[in-house]
């Protein structure tokens, strides 16, 4: 056979083969994080995964949810990002929030693998800042009764504290909150144990650039961080948004998680006034990963612009 009649045949030998393969589906993402440089500060954007969620269900006026998320030909259940922020100082390795750790399921508690897989350990960080106390953003701190980061010293307010941790259990209390109780004594409590649980003083400079800003309403010490360097600034506001596709629209309406609705409603207005007016970078723990963006206002409402998405690790909150 010569060469010109044998290249052909193999060709058609190989179209075979490939036609007839079955190829694995590899159903996970890469790993998730996301990062870029704030002045002399390092960001590190951490997924720990997705909440699914009815939005419907859970936010105060479900027919306005049904028609935002409708609009934009999202279904229900909507898988809710779950983030946290690492803030390399330089001198200090500071995380905020620390994802579901193992009470959401397997969809999210994948904060500490994508923490490593970023270049980091968690025995590395020594200062974790919390919004608040809740199950997808304390409990990652203790899985398995281990805690996760033990050389960590925790800031947390502490009306959150005395709330879901320390409060004295009395038989009028719904079983939400007694749930929320024991999810964040086995997380939470055992640094407070530990003596590595330092109370946030409302409005007050936690570290040289890491500023507190008092937002309390979803949980009685929710609490927004401002970040600063060099100039540059990043809002780390926690659950100031749950629902982004409502709730710069509507930023009246609630979640069922707020403890005091009424009062987070007006934290929302606040945050989100404050991020549009000065041009202040946010980090958002529930807007889609890496959940980091500015704020603009149009009329009553506002609206929501992501970063655009760089290949390597770029300046923040350029200017």
């Amino acid at each position: 056979m010569s060469l010109k009649m044998f290249v052909p045949i193999v060709f058609a030998a190989v179209l075979s083969t490939i036609g007839s393969r079955a190829f694995a589906q590899h159903l996970q993402q890469a790993p998730g994080y996301y990062r870029g440089k704030l002045g002399a500060f390092e960001i590190t954007a951490l997924s720990d995964g997705v909440a699914p969620r009815h939005m419907e269900q859970i936010l105060s006026k479900p027919e306005v949810a049904v028609a935002e998320y409708g609009a934009v030909h999202e279904s229900q259940p909507v898988n809710l990002s779950i983030n946290a922020y690492l803030v390399n100082t330089g001198s200090r390795l500071v995380l905020i929030d620390t994802g579901a750790g193992e009470l959401f399921g397997p969809s999210s508690g994948h904060l500490i693998s994508n923490l490593k897989a970023s270049g980091y350990q968690p025995e590395q960080i020594d200062t974790i800042l919390l919004t608040h106390i809740h199950g997808d953003h304390s409990a990652g701190l203790t899985v398995g009764g281990v805690m996760q980061f033990p050389n960590a010293t925790v800031y947390v307010d502490e009306r959150d504290l005395e709330y879901f941790v320390t409060r004295k259990d009395t038989p009028d209390e719904s079983d939400t909150l007694r749930r929320q109780v024991a999810q964040s004594r086995a997380t939470v409590g055992p640094y407070l144990a530990a003596h590595k649980i330092v109370p946030i003083k409302p409005d007050s400079e936690i570290l040289p650039g890491i500023t507190a800003r008092s937002q309390t309403g979803h949980t009685p010490g929710h609490t927004a961080f401002l970040v600063q360097s060099n100039g540059h600034r990043m809002l780390l506001w926690g659950d100031i948004i749950h629902g982004a596709e409502v709730q710069f629209d509507h930023p009246e309406i609630t979640v069922s998680y707020d403890v005091d609705p009424a009062r987070a409603a007006s934290a929302r207005l606040e945050e989100l006034a404050f991020a549009a007016d000065n041009g202040i970078l946010v980090a958002s723990d529930h807007i889609s990963f890496p959940g980091i963006g500015h704020v603009r206002r149009t009329g009553s409402a506002y609206r929501w612009a992501p970063i655009p998405y760089d290949a390597v690790a770029s300046e923040f909150d350029l200017k």
